[in-house]
């Protein structure tokens, strides 16, 4: 059995995707029979959702032209490998209470702090939680992020094959961030990284995960964040995919009663980025945070759909993503808020703000609001536009180069981001990541 996809107005077919080879992963693993059978409904899904055309609205402004889904190889991410150079540097550049890296799906390293896993943290990859811990898994596990939510999600649940599952119990504070880093190797490969962080009450965690590689590849990930009440969950999603990589990424958030949930997404890499995040806040009193910074080149497209949900009360959202464009890369913005009946005494705030660097980098900013109570604090705003002639003019004249004053410039734009994000490492990578792209 193989699966037909519509690309460029053609149907290719894809031997290498079909209900076999998701019953093979699933064997290969000696799965519960949950999540096999939770993995056949997602390929279901799959197949019944209409590749996307370029006429709906999420898909409007961005064109899947040169994507070709038979053409790559799912990994099997399975058992341990060798942990390559480049990976251990990036695990370096920043403290860490516990570590795992992921190279072609396959667990390369792994350590957490003994006194960390003595409060019952636990930090391990998905697969050996689904084993050893299938009543956490198994209530949490899709509980957020549903598998027939678009056509990549329905794709990412039927294949996974790889992940992160962290819980830290009630009123366990992690006072160091977990730190994951997902490496996939140059080829037409497909990676599949699923993550499930659950915060019971009280409870206070960071969590890091780096994407990089990737070359001529695919990432098709998920993230599933769960804030128990009055818990504070940090999440950072940083990708540096190679330029040249295809990625898809399905990323939901539910906060509970008086919980503070900041999520952080950087995209610097990959070719295509399609990204759909959601903060759901159904507790009263709940607060969540989306930030995020990008910085396309060349002809770099990143596309980033948000959806701040009030279902409660007295709940805040803040939103800040800003962008800086370079070359001829485009850049899509779409954001919503909805604010429905009975969360009364709501603020919601979103703004998208992107710099542009050159004249021929184009940045579509859609924000958007619904509004479904009548005592409620909700505003958005979008702007794009070039460096100031006189920002330049003023820093050379006082003997610093041109580079330099670029440099500075960007990053007093992002700074504004930079501020909140609560792991210095990842402040100094972020940094450092401007200054390349610049040139220096």
């Amino acid at each position: 059995m193989t699966t037909e996809t519509k690309v460029d107005g053609a149907v290719a077919v894809a031997p290498n995707l079909s209900q076999a080879s998701v019953e093979a992963l699933s064997f290969a693993r000696h799965e519960p029979d949950w999540m096999l059978e939770l993995r056949l409904r997602a390929w279901r899904f799959f197949q019944e959702i209409p590749w996307p055309t370029g006429t709906e609205e999420t898909w409007r402004r961005t064109k899947l032209t040169g994507f070709k889904l038979e053409d790559f190889q799912p990994l099997v991410g399975a058992g341990a490998v060798a942990l390559p150079e480049d990976v251990r540097a990036v695990l370096a550049e920043v403290e860490s209470a516990g570590e795992i890296a992921f190279v072609d799906g396959g667990r390369a390293h792994y350590r957490l702090d003994p006194a960390v896993a003595a409060q019952g943290v636990i930090f391990t990859d998905l697969a050996s939680a689904a084993h050893d811990h299938p009543e956490l898994v198994q209530r949490a596990f899709a509980s957020v992020v549903s598998e027939d939510e678009n056509k990549f999600s329905a794709l990412h649940y039927a294949l996974w094959n790889s992940g992160t599952f962290v819980y830290v119990p009630r009123n366990v504070v992690v006072e160091q961030p977990l730190q994951v880093v997902i490496s996939q190797s140059a080829g037409k490969k497909s990676g599949f990284h699923h993550t499930l962080v659950v915060t019971e009450t009280g409870a206070v965690v960071t969590v890091v995960e780096d994407f990089i590689g990737a070359d001529n590849g695919m990432s098709n990930s998920a993230v599933e964040l769960i804030a128990g009440a009055n818990s504070q969950l940090h999440y950072l999603h940083l990708q540096n995919l190679a330029d040249s990589a295809w990625n898809f990424t399905t990323q939901r958030m539910r906060l509970e009663r008086d919980s503070l949930l900041r999520h952080f997404i950087g995209s610097w890499g990959s070719r295509m980025t399609k990204a759909w995040l959601n903060m759901d806040l159904l507790g009263q009193g709940s607060h969540g945070e989306l930030l995020g910074l990008y910085f396309p080149g060349t002809r770099q497209h990143l596309d980033h759909h948000t959806n701040q949900l009030h279902k409660a009360p007295s709940a805040t959202s803040d939103l800040l993503y800003k962008g800086a464009l370079k070359d001829r890369a485009r850049s899509v913005y779409q954001g919503y808020i909805k604010v429905y009946p009975g969360a009364q005494k709501t603020n919601a705030y979103q703004a998208n703000r992107n710099l542009m660097l050159s004249k021929t980098a184009r940045a579509d900013s859609i924000p958007g609001l619904e509004i479904e109570a009548d005592d409620v604090r909700c505003t958005h705003g979008a702007t794009a536009g070039q460096v100031p002639a006189e920002y330049t003019f003023y820093l050379m004249s006082r003997g610093i180069d041109r580079a330099n004053a670029d440099r500075m410039i960007v990053q007093g734009f992002f700074e504004e981001v930079l501020n909140r994000i609560p792991v210095p490492g990842v402040r100094n990578k972020l940094e450092t990541e401007i200054a390349r792209k610049l040139g220096l």
